[in-house]
């Protein structure tokens, strides 16, 4: 899986290609697990491709907030794809190998998709927040200009904080350790397995967490906290219910995705060394992309009239 050559008097190896380890299963086990993840993957693509059918369909749906909705699924239908195919064919395979550009490759667009959907969650709060903070100036601020550029912005931020991580880490040396205890190519595994001096690869890294899970998450805690303070001051329960219930989706979903991720990148190098990395990541890269579109859908009433009609109307 390496191959030596001599740099500056002494022997360099570079690793060729990685094992990926996985989830260590029997032959029985290895059965059920890949029919799950199958199942888990299908449904995922499915529910997020019906979200944007729906919001495509109905126009009572175009709005700014569910054209950031149908974003979102079409963010995680490429988010669930750059992994979990991967994943399954590991579970089934003896052979779990990737190429070392393969990792790579597989670390860009996953990174790509996770800081885009921080950005797109934290601009779906801020949606919210001039809704029900300045319901007047909403058509004029959350123009189909203004969003689209907001849309291209969250991609932008994605792709280049992806491409900053990446040439970092693709400079990094691997040398006799090819196996990495994970079930895709993150940063954390890679940070671990490296042979080379990867402190700056790990502030470089650092430092864009940072910006973008800290700025995406203080925009999202200050957009609540204004939302608070004005359905607060709304005087009928049902003004004040009205206005929550189109918060309340959002709010789980960006509850479980920033809690499940925030432990894995705010100190990547740290976090490999738990059993229950693996774990966690289970939660972000399945569950939680399982769990959205229906988190919207059963939540949302608007979503949910709007499914009946697609589906029973002629």
């Amino acid at each position: 899986s390496s191959f030596s050559y001599r740099m500056g008097g002494r022997n360099e190896t570079t690793v060729r290609y990685f094992i990926l380890l996985g989830f260590p299963t029997t032959a029985e086990q290895q059965l059920l697990l890949f029919s799950t993840l199958l199942l888990v993957y299908l449904l995922t693509v499915l529910e997020n491709f019906l979200v944007i059918l729906i919001i495509r369909k109905n126009h009572t749906l175009q709005k700014p907030m569910y054209f950031f909705l149908g974003n979102l699924s079409f963010l995680e239908i490429w988010y669930v794809s750059v992994i979990e195919p991967k994943m399954l064919t590991d579970v089934l395979s003896h052979d779990k190998q990737i190429s070392f550009w393969g990792c790579m490759t597989q670390l860009y667009f996953f990174v790509t998709f996770v800081c885009t959907e921080y950005i797109l969650l934290a601009v779906m709060a801020y949606d919210r927040f001039v809704a029900i903070c300045k319901p007047l100036r909403y058509p004029l601020i959350m123009n189909q200009q203004f969003c689209a550029q907001l849309i291209a912005a969250c991609w932008m931020c994605g792709l280049t904080t992806s491409s900053i991580k990446l040439s970092f880490m693709a400079q990094l040396s691997f040398c006799d350790v090819d196996k990495i205890n994970h079930y895709f190519c993150d940063i954390s595994p890679l940070l671990n397995i490296s042979c080379s001096d990867s402190s700056l690869a790990e502030l470089v890294d650092f430092i864009l967490a940072l910006l973008v899970i800290m700025v995406p998450l203080g925009t999202v805690v200050a957009s609540y906290i204004c939302i608070i303070f004005t359905v607060l001051k709304i005087p009928s329960s049902q003004g004040r219910q009205k206005a929550f219930s189109t918060c309340s989706s959002h709010l789980t979903v960006v509850t479980l995705f920033y809690s499940t991720t925030l432990f894995t990148y705010a100190h990547p190098k740290l976090m490999y060394t738990y059993r229950a990395n693996k774990l966690v990541s289970l939660l972000y890269t399945v569950v939680v992309p399982l769990l959205n579109p229906l988190i919207y859908c059963l939540r949302n009433k608007e979503v949910r009239i709007a499914l009946r009609r697609t589906f029973t109307c002629r």
